[in-house]
């Protein structure tokens, strides 16, 4: 099995030279045209960041729905009641309830991927901060999931909403979507994101903001962009 990964895994890099710099666009197909694996691979864009997320001043993070979607199912968890409760099952929530709901996640109930509250929630909600925040899972107001428009915050979120966080070296990892997708779709997905990255740049950041651009599928090479990219 490992002499298969291999030889597909070189058979790759005679198509994406990870040295080499591309425009965005070039990456993208670069990536779509290297042999796949038996699965519909995620591709995910790395970008390295010119902040030191050390200082509170230059924390980098926020969400934005990706035009085309991730190609994946994102299970929905509301904290909400009454009319919210109504308004959030209609939008296409998975789950939604209140004191229930969060006694069932303290019992050690986790499958959902993203989760939403109305205001008036939080202070039961922030009970599960030990819980839901290692996973970045706790509903934020900057993030939009914190909100009385508990439709809307639902029908982003099903229609592909990411949220992105700098890491502790400087760098965001994202998913634009899967192989499958058309060139044009994942690289639409990637122009959204890295315009919401450059509105989420902080005004303590000094020189280059954007370092390095990398796209990747899950069992591929990286194919480096340039980071001055353009549509």
């Amino acid at each position: 099995m490992a002499t298969v990964v291999s030889k597909r895994y070189d058979a790759a890099l005679a198509v994406v030279d990870p040295q080499k710099q591309h425009a965005l666009e070039e990456a993208v197909e670069a990536v779509k045209a290297a042999p796949s694996a038996k699965f519909d691979e995620a591709v995910d864009l790395s970008i390295r960041l010119g902040v030191d997320p050390k200082h509170a001043d230059q924390m980098v993070r926020g969400a934005v729905v990706l035009p085309h979607g991730i190609g994946k199912t994102v299970r929905v968890a509301v904290f909400a009641k009454g009319e919210k409760e109504r308004e959030a099952r209609e939008a296409g929530a998975d789950v939604v309830g209140a004191e229930d709901l969060v006694e069932r996640i303290q019992g050690g109930w986790m499958e959902f991927d993203t989760a939403v509250a109305t205001p008036d929630l939080m202070g039961q909600v922030g009970r599960l901060g030990k819980v839901l925040g290692p996973r970045g899972l706790m509903p934020n107001p900057k993030l939009g999931t914190v909100t009385f428009d508990v439709a809307r915050a639902v029908r982003e979120a099903k229609a592909g909403k990411i949220e992105f966080r700098v890491d502790k070296a400087g760098n965001v990892h994202v998913p634009i979507g899967r192989k499958s997708f058309p060139a044009e779709h994942l690289h639409a997905n990637a122009m959204a994101m890295l315009e919401a990255i450059m509105r989420a740049k902080p005004a303590a950041a000094k020189g280059q903001y954007l370092r390095s651009l990398t796209v990747s599928s899950t069992m591929g090479p990286g194919a480096r962009a340039r980071s001055r990219t353009r549509r």
